[in-house]
């Protein structure tokens, strides 16, 4: 006999709501029974013709239902306390990243996960996709011999003026935090731990408060280096998002195929379809629930979650404290 579907609150009805709602019919281990937005006319129009209840707070839903889950989906700057309050009440909590916008925020989060005796896991997406997956294993093979130089680029041109992720009292940073956490989550996982980093920012080109180009060069705990290009304000046309550099050969993590070739080889192998973000989602989704239920590991564990915020806020610092050598 199978186990009743955990039941899911989705707290923030915005745009990227809509994209875990799609994967989540693909995800029979969690049910969506409530719905938070401080908009409530939002949340009603993204569960429109489903049963579920909607609510503007947190507060208001815990005194009229009931859940297992909770599914967080609001700006940086309310992850901490709306997660806190959740895992308070018993509640496993799925929040997007950045899981906090401070080392501090995301260590009270762990915390209050630990105390609750719940689970709190960072959404990352790109650690879900098949390619991304299947790297990590042939990376661990040994395919291409020892990393020697990684490279990511997220980089597309994208109105940000009217958008909260440019208000840094919401979003605790510009590019750099909203898809270098990405970036940073992605070179751990393939690579093992980041031990020294660095931050440039690039010319402001958008009317914003924060950063919209930044550069962030790394180096993993292995000897790997690393290069991270990050803008929302430049288009770099690169069919590879994530290329890696290895003393036998390169591999290749890419937006329609991923691939990889040896030195020996004549030709690229393909190992891989591309990005697949509904798919990602619903990955992601379908390990939360496992983990929940403890038939799985969390993909993303404490330690990845915690990590990735230190990185970035280290790399923030770098940046405000720049060191060149200058010549005359």
């Amino acid at each position: 006999m199978s186990e009743a579907a955990l039941r899911l609150c989705v707290v923030g009805c915005g745009g990227i709501a809509h994209a875990y709602l799609t994967a989540l019919r693909n995800v029979p281990d969690l049910q969506v029974t409530c719905a938070i937005d401080l908009d409530k006319p939002r949340a009603d129009a993204a569960i429109a013709g489903s049963s579920t209840r909607t609510f503007t707070s947190v507060d208001a839903m815990l005194a009229e239902s009931e859940c297992d889950a909770a599914l967080v989906l609001t700006p940086p700057n309310t992850h901490e306390e709306i997660s806190v309050r959740l895992l308070a009440a018993g509640v496993h909590v799925l929040c997007e990243k950045p899981l906090a916008t401070s080392t501090q925020s995301a260590q009270r989060m762990l915390q209050a996960a630990a105390t609750a005796g719940r689970l709190l896991m960072m959404g990352s997406k790109f650690r879900y996709t098949k390619d991304m997956t299947r790297a990590h294993e042939l990376l661990n093979q040994g395919l291409i011999g020892a990393p020697l130089l990684f490279e990511n680029v997220f980089c597309t041109r994208v109105d940000m003026t009217e958008r909260w992720n440019s208000v840094p009292a919401i979003s605790g940073g510009g590019v750099l935090i909203d898809n270098g956490c990405h970036s940073v989550d992605i070179a751990r996982y393939l690579l093992g731990p980041i031990e020294h980093v660095q931050a440039q920012f690039g010319k402001p080109v958008q009317r914003i408060k924060v950063e919209d180009t930044a550069r962030l060069l790394f180096l993993s705990r292995s000897g790997t280096m690393g290069s991270v290009d990050l803008s929302w304000s430049l288009h770099k046309e690169v069919r590879s998002y994530v290329s890696i550099y290895g003393a036998e050969g390169t591999l290749e993590i890419g937006w329609q195929t991923s691939r990889y070739k040896l030195f020996r080889d004549s030709e690229w192998t393909l190992f891989g379809n591309g990005y697949d973000k509904i798919d990602a989602f619903r990955a992601q989704l379908a390990n939360f629930a496992a983990a929940i239920r403890g038939r799985e590991a969390p993909v993303i564990q404490e330690v990845d979650a915690l990590a990735s915020v230190q990185v970035i806020e280290a790399a923030y610092r770098s940046a405000a404290a720049p060191k060149w050598h200058v010549l005359a």
